[in-house]
């Protein structure tokens, strides 16, 4: 009698398990063109729940249908060497993609779940993209000279960025301020060149001892603080070979625009961890050169900063492809390691950032989010909704894109990178996802793969990119998803075009076009949940024995208008994109062989969407900063 009892209340409980119960349903930070959102759940033990997700803009009829939210939780991402272990809540997270800035959507989300659903089952809410942050046109306007400036001045005038933010006082009388910017000023740097003299008491520019300057106030969002090139010639702020240029990460709506900073460690810090951090900070149409970091945050309450336009350039040899390794290690070559002295151009932490066409050169890693760790309990506390778009990144001593750290929405697309040490696109570790790697270029990436997925990440979305290089990272991930990509090998000695190393059931495969290496027999290295490696030869040998990449081609150079494989014997060499051309040719194997993606690839031309990065008879898009129309760094 006891175990028919016992029995009888089993089957309430597994049912409560499989069915699904919505929990909270979050909103995360708006960008220009996407949003996202993340919805907790409880049960689906068997994973068959799915959301629908499908939009249209506000006051409208047609509804739209966009990608479906991923399903993540109880992937484990961890890594050893610091103690990290984190498993991934159980929820659903996911973007609409390519929408108007400034514009009000009502977007819709349905749970099913053949198990049953307890609770609401549908969301829908209204959510409005953002505008750029533009100069308010109600404050007064400030106008800042060098200390050297001769001639006529517009007023109010005042030697040195500082007088004007804050009011006058030199040495002990900096902390001073008694007569702050307020919100909706505009701050006119005129050409010249303003370098602290640090040493000196009385600095002109009051920035004693350290160089540094340390900007605090706080705009708001219809009157932002701007501070901004005059136009009348270049204004250039130069640390004098100081650590740090500004530290601005107590700042809120401040605009840096058309400047020049060179000569430092740090150009602009915006954030230190478990301290404080900047909100709303915008970088537009600025110049940084011989510099070691140019925008950096690691704080997680920093949120909605907007880096576009940007030219970075740092300080690593601009001659020559050079690997980091061990001191003495020669595992870059012939060359030592590199010396770290330019780290990265710009790094994040917090929701809502947008980092966009910049051109980035001669740095370790080019743009990265912060690998912060754990997420933090609270969501707008965590690396989410952020974009990383049409940026150019030219010879990074290590990686192009770094999205280790991040949660959800992390969304890397249409970014051209060329020449990286050692990988392209990099998810180490990723928290739950999902980050997009959507129609990005690479080429040249002698000593890794195409993407580095390590640290046991989860929710990794990779759709319609060129790679020129092989996938061979074999450490296990979590819930990956292929479609329409290409991968093309470069004849590297014992290394197969791809491998996928699944730590869990959650994956998919299919669509995508490959150039296996030659005189390689382990071409397609395939890793199932708690399994061995096993590897195959053909890509139908592949399909055969795995059922994926059931609509996968295998293709070579030839699919391209123009375009060499890069050589393996010159892994030090510099190529520039100017010479690449990453353009289909009509009527090859890659045409028409993709899969329809909502809201991805809408406007394909032909019967379907083409694989990789750059659709047949569609303009190719406008990688780094739109005010430059040629490459800076070619040679």
């Amino acid at each position: 009698m006891r175990a028919a009892i016992l029995f009888f209340l089993t089957i309430p409980t597994l049912q409560a398990q499989t069915a699904t119960t919505p929990g909270r349903f979050h909103i995360e930070h708006p960008t220009l063109h996407n949003l996202g959102f993340d919805w907790l759940i409880d049960g689906d033990t068997n994973r068959n729940a799915t959301v629908e997700v499908r939009f249209r803009k506000a006051n409208t009829q047609a509804w739209q249908p966009a990608l479906p939210l991923l399903r993540i939780g109880g992937e484990r991402v961890f890594r050893e060497r610091e103690s990290m272990t984190y498993t991934v809540p159980h929820a659903f997270a996911g973007s609409i993609f390519n929408l108007d800035p400034g514009t009000s959507y009502e977007c819709e989300f349905t749970l099913r779940d053949p198990d049953g659903v307890t609770g609401q089952a549908q969301q829908r809410v209204t959510v409005k993209t953002r505008t750029e942050p533009q100069p308010s046109t109600t404050g007064r306007t400030l106008h800042v000279y060098p200390n050297d400036h001769e001639g006529p001045k517009l007023e109010p005038s005042f030697i040195g960025l500082k007088a004007a933010y804050y009011g006058e006082g030199r040495g002990d009388w900096t902390a001073v301020r008694m007569k702050k910017a307020q919100p909706g000023d505009t701050i006119l740097i005129h050409a010249g060149l303003y370098r602290p003299d640090r040493l000196n008491y009385v600095d002109p520019l009051s920035a004693p001892f350290t160089g540094s300057m340390s900007l605090s106030l706080k705009g708001t969002a219809d009157k932002p603080i701007t501070i901004k090139g005059a136009g009348d010639g270049e204004a250039i702020f130069d640390g004098a070979g100081n650590h740090k240029l500004f530290d601005v990460m107590a700042t809120q709506h401040h605009i840096f625009e058309g400047l020049t900073f060179r000569n430092t460690d740090i150009a602009l810090f915006a954030g230190e961890k478990e301290v404080m951090g900047a909100v709303s900070l915008t970088v537009r149409n600025c110049r940084f050169e011989d510099i070691g970091v140019g925008v950096w945050t690691e704080y997680a309450g920093s949120s909605d900063f907007l880096i576009t336009d940007n030219l970075f350039l740092g300080r690593e040899d601009q001659m020559r492809v050079i690997g980091w390794n061990q001191v003495n290690s020669r595992a870059a070559g012939i060359y030592p390691s590199h010396q770290l002295r330019s780290f990265f151009a710009v790094k994040v932490y917090g929701p809502g950032h947008i980092i966009a066409h910049n051109a980035v050169a001669y740095f370790h890693d080019a743009i990265c989010i912060s690998t912060y760790g754990p997420p933090e309990a609270d969501p707008d506390r965590r690396a989410s909704s952020i974009d990383i778009y049409n940026n150019d990144i030219h010879l990074s001593n290590d990686d192009f894109i770094e999205s280790d750290g991040g949660t959800h929405n992390i969304r890397v697309y249409q970014n051209r990178g060329v020449n990286a040490a050692h990988n392209g696109y990099s998810a180490q570790p990723m928290f739950g996802g999902p980050v997009y790697f959507i129609r990005n270029l690479l080429y040249h990436v002698p000593a890794g793969g195409a993407l580095k997925f390590n640290a046991a990440p989860a929710g990794i979305v990779v759709y319609h990119n060129t790679f020129i290089a092989e996938q061979a990272a074999a450490e296990p991930y979590s819930n990956s998803h292929f479609r329409n990509n290409i991968f093309l090998g470069r004849d590297t000695p014992n290394k197969g075009i791809m491998t996928w190393a699944h730590a869990t059931p959650s994956f998919s495969s299919d669509y995508n076009g490959f150039r296996p290496n030659r005189n390689v027999a382990r071409q397609y290295n395939w890793r199932a949940p708690g399994a061995e490696m096993r590897s195959f030869t053909t890509l139908d040998e592949l399909k055969q024995a795995t059922g994926q990449e059931a609509h996968g081609v295998e293709l070579d150079y030839d699919i391209f208008e123009n375009l060499a494989m890069p050589d393996i014997n010159r892994r030090h060499h510099v190529y520039h994109s100017m010479d690449l051309n990453f353009r289909l040719k009509p009527n090859s194997k890659a045409i028409d062989a993709g899969q329809v993606l909502p809201t991805v690839n809408d406007n394909f031309t032909g019967k379907a969407p083409d694989l990789g990065a750059l659709e047949l008879n569609k303009p190719q898009p406008h990688y780094g900063p739109r005010w430059i129309t040629w490459s800076p760094f070619y040679r």
